[in-house]
């Protein structure tokens, strides 16, 4: 009798029902893999069964292809690695762009790699007309081939970054201004030639040596076809206050321009273009500012600053 009432007092055990994680439908699984990170979604969740992995290839998760975070991870505060310069990394760097691509179903707005090939830019153009940011920096194989198939692919691009491209010249800014009228940031920047030593060893010698010497026309393609432009860098960009000029008198809306490492141009140049782009902001302007040290100004290379009072104080670089 007494193990009758204990038995009434225990309270009631509910039979616990095992599920299987493969059985979550596939909505739930795309709401989960959305708050993963690309790295998880591709390393993780692909990996654990046909479902998941199904599921991790929901083109709703591939909006936005943005590497740059992984890069600055791994570069742990550099801005290069050796490893990223050779035909296995660009590669690797080709394969997630075309199975992105692939999987978006043409709903990809957003790109941001680097090191990327001709032939992995030119798949994803014709995949992505949404596309409304393209990063591919440092991208060494990537050239005018590519850049004129996302010209007349991507007509809705606001932003674009060809910095540290060489082999994409000023007929890809031509094409780019023409067939994309809503570009309002581009990002054209150079490596430093100033002092090139801080890339020695890193970046490939004959990369270095191929710096683009036409600054001049690709500022002039720049104030005739990117009139619209409110964003523009142009660091260690060799264009001369004549390039320069051009952009001020043409580019009106310009809110911010960075100057940074031109060494062609002069103090009273960048006033006079100054005066000109009533709409920068406050803080909108980078000048030249950039210090050369002792042991490179002595140099044969640097000997002709000397000549130019107006550019030269002691061994810093001031404008």
């Amino acid at each position: 009798m007494e193990k009758e009432q204990s038995d009434a007092n225990k309270p009631h055990e509910v039979p616990t029902e095992l599920r299987d994680w493969s059985d979550l439908t596939t909505v739930c699984l795309v709401n989960i893999f959305q708050r993963l990170s690309l790295s998880d979604r591709w390393l993780i969740a692909m990996r654990v069964c046909k479902s998941w992995s199904d599921a991790a290839r929901d083109s709703s998760l591939y909006t936005a292809l943005n590497l740059e975070p992984a890069f600055e991870a791994y570069g742990a505060g550099r801005p290069d690695i050796a490893a990223w310069w050779t035909p296995a990394f660009q590669r690797r760097v080709d394969s997630m762009m075309r199975s992105v691509a692939e999987w978006s179903d043409a709903g990809l707005k957003e790109v941001r790699v680097r090191h990327c090939s001709d032939d992995a830019l030119c798949f994803l153009a014709e995949r992505s007309p949404e596309l409304l940011i393209l990063s591919v920096k440092s991208s060494r194989g990537v050239t005018d081939r590519s850049m004129s198939k996302v010209a007349m692919l991507c007509i809705n691009l606001v932003e674009l970054d060809i910095s540290n491209c060489y082999e994409v010249s000023y007929r890809s800014i031509e094409i780019i201004g023409l067939n994309c009228p809503n570009l309002a940031t581009l990002k054209r920047n150079l490596l430093n030639w100033l002092d090139p030593s801080q890339h020695r060893g890193v970046i490939p010698e004959d990369y270095l040596n191929a710096l683009p010497q036409d600054g001049d026309t690709e500022a002039l393609s720049i104030s005739r076809f990117m009139v619209k432009l409110k964003h523009l860098e142009l660091r260690f960009s060799k264009m001369s206050a004549n390039g320069l000029m051009a952009i001020a008198e043409a580019c009106k809306e310009l809110e911010f321009l960075d100057l940074f490492g031109c060494a062609n141009l002069t103090s009273r140049g960048i006033e006079q273009a100054r005066a000109k782009l009533t709409k920068l902001t406050p803080n909108g302007l980078v000048k030249p500012n950039f210090y050369i040290p002792r042991s490179v100004f002595h140099t044969d290379r640097y000997g002709h600053w000397n000549l130019y009072d107006e550019r030269f104080q002691t061994n810093v670089f001031q404008i």
